[in-house]
């Protein structure tokens, strides 16, 4: 009853095949928000979860959202955010995914690492993601929030430390914290990637 749908980029690797023999994988431009537009406009259900490459669902995901969505005043919402890999299990990965739940609880916001999900007919009211190089995920889950309530799932998704582990932990959240400032304070997404 799930339906999977892969948008590809224009990988040159053997992703489309490897994707294929578990999912549907339909053409996309590059780019994170027209991927998963193109992915979006391919499905036929009703609610869309917006799923990472690098990050798996929890256990027991699907009657979460069930539940979370049999109040029709929510539109939308996300994971709670966590790891997987040796980071995870560190005292400085324990702190990141900590201090991330923390941010997202005191100010409502939401990631893509996090499984943002919606009802589609949210997704189409606001038109999808924008074509941002940078933070696409922000600015869906700000606008998805003006249009109804959003919830926080108390399930959390386990997303590779790749980045963490290659950067260093502290390193990639003062980069990811300065990027992020800087985008709160109306910094071009554009000019912030080419940085």
């Amino acid at each position: 009853g799930v339906e999977w749908i892969v948008a590809d980029g224009g990988s040159r690797d053997d992703t489309r095949a490897r994707a294929g023999r578990w999912a549907r994988v339909v053409d996309a431009p590059r780019g994170r928000g027209p991927q998963l537009n193109a992915g979006a406009r391919a499905a036929r259900g009703e609610i869309l979860v917006f799923l990472h490459a690098d990050t798996h669902l929890p256990e027991g995901a699907r009657a979460a959202l069930e539940r979370a969505l049999e109040d029709p005043r929510v539109v939308g919402g996300h994971f709670r955010f966590g790891l997987r890999g040796p980071v995870a299990r560190s005292r400085a990965g324990q702190m990141l995914q900590a201090g991330i739940n923390l941010r997202c609880a005191l100010f409502g916001s939401a990631t893509g690492d996090q499984a943002i999900f919606c009802r589609r007919a949210a997704f189409d009211a606001l038109g999808g993601f924008a074509p941002l190089p940078l933070f696409e995920d922000l600015d869906f889950y700000r606008r998805l929030k003006r249009l109804g309530r959003v919830v926080r799932l108390p399930l959390a998704v386990a997303t590779s430390d790749r980045r963490w582990r290659t950067r260093g932990v502290l390193r990639t959240a003062c980069l990811h914290g300065a990027l992020r400032a800087a985008y709160h304070l109306g910094a071009d997404p554009r000019r912030l990637a080419a940085r």
